[in-house]
């Protein structure tokens, strides 16, 4: 089951909201003491669908990569095979990128950054800070990157890490990675980077268990420092709109891709770096440049131009309703300034970057049913919701 998943067929509770305030055995319903709380309604209808949108997620099972290797007079520092997490970890990531690099540069601090997406923006941020001159050599900028196509909530397992098999040098790194970058995206909020802090709603018929808290340490929690899982909030009947008996509000983040990757590319122009539009075959291309330090942030292309056979794509869709500045809450959904976010699919080994017809009747008509449903009397049995997320779609 996905991490993020509101709503399962029965009322299961979801268990991607976070662990705070779970309980092990369920109280009866108190009378609420509070007053219900007022949802902007969300208009769902075909006729609203204004587009949709298909990225493909660089990622290995392994985890992403992250080590120095030299080719030639080269210094080689890979950083890539996100997922669907390169959002909301390239800050941290990009850190511990560039500090290889500084160890590397022999006072040389020219530094070329392959890949001008989340990845490679952050990474080419922290080398400016730490006194790198950069160029940043990709085949595409903003908007047209795969991480435009990103989902955009702070997810940094994203539904592809299970919380298992990972190597303890590798969750050391995760481990830094996270706390580097939940930092830095706070500090970027509210100062144009289209960073913002979301309610989100879930619905239950009955608490949460011990049951849902194991299964979700399970699916990757346990990776994650127990500050970032956002409290779980539960909503008593006569609390909130919805037609089950609890609700589940938490807090986390939400990062508007189109907006946040143009100020993060001008801030790199801003100081200094430079964008060169090339596309490199081989690892014997890289001898050409005049960088000695390459940080490889080409996602997918890693597994051509460096052969990682290891990298797979995960196909994710997401299609668009007409924006409503006045919703500012989740309920699967990701309500933004470019539209309101249906969807976000996981299709693992699928190449191609066509629709998929059939995913995208499902979930509009999932949604047009699911906000039809909040707004009317309650039925005797709640709809089946299915929601995805991802962030690097």
């Amino acid at each position: 089951m996905d991490r993020r998943s509101l709503l399962k067929t029965g009322g299961m509770a979801a268990v991607g909201l976070g662990l705070g305030g779970c309980a092990t055995r369920t109280p009866p319903a108190a009378r609420p003491s509070r007053p219900m709380l007022a949802l902007a309604p969300i208009r769902a209808s075909w006729d609203r669908v204004i587009r949709t949108t298909v990225g493909l997620r660089p990622h290995r099972p392994s985890g992403f990569m992250l080590r120095l290797e030299k080719l030639d007079a080269k210094t080689v520092v890979h950083n890539y095979g996100h997922g669907g997490s390169g959002l909301s970890l390239s800050w941290g990531t990009g850190a511990l990128a560039a500090d290889l690099a500084l160890e590397a540069a022999s006072g040389d601090r020219r530094a070329a950054v392959l890949g001008s997406g989340a990845v490679g923006l952050a990474a080419t941020r922290q080398l400016q800070r730490r006194g790198f001159d950069v160029t940043i050599y990709t085949m595409a900028v903003p908007p047209d990157t795969t991480s435009n196509m990103a989902l955009g909530v702070f997810s940094p397992t994203s539904g592809l890490v299970s919380g298992r098999g990972f190597t303890p040098a590798w969750e050391a790194q995760f481990g830094r990675a996270i706390e580097i970058a939940y930092r830095q995206l706070q500090l970027l909020a509210g100062s144009g980077f289209g960073i913002t802090w979301m309610d989100s709603y879930g619905t239950m018929d009955e608490l949460p268990t011990a049951q849902t808290e194991a299964r979700f340490e399970r699916e990757g929690a346990r990776l994650m420092p127990a500050r970032m899982r956002a409290s779980r909030e539960i909503l008593y009947p006569g609390e909130h709109p919805f037609p089950t008996r609890f609700a589940s509000r938490r807090t986390s983040m939400k990062i508007e891709p189109s907006l946040y990757l143009e100020a993060m590319l001008r801030e790199a122009h801003l100081f200094g770096a430079r964008t060169v539009i090339r596309k490199f075959d081989t690892p014997r291309d890289l001898m050409t440049l005049d960088e000695s330090v390459i940080v490889n942030c080409t996602g997918l292309g890693a597994s051509e131009l460096f052969g990682d056979e290891e990298l797979m794509p995960v196909k994710g869709q997401l299609t668009f309703l007409v924006p409503q500045p006045e919703v500012d809450y989740g309920y699967g959904c990701t309500p933004r300034s470019d539209g309101i976010a249906l969807g976000g699919t996981q299709q693992r080994g699928v190449w191609t970057l066509e629709p998929d017809e059939e995913a995208r009747q499902r979930i509009v008509t999932r949604a047009i049913e699911r906000f039809a449903w909040m707004r009317s009397p309650a039925p005797a049995v709640a709809p089946s919701v299915e929601t995805f997320f991802g962030e690097e779609s």
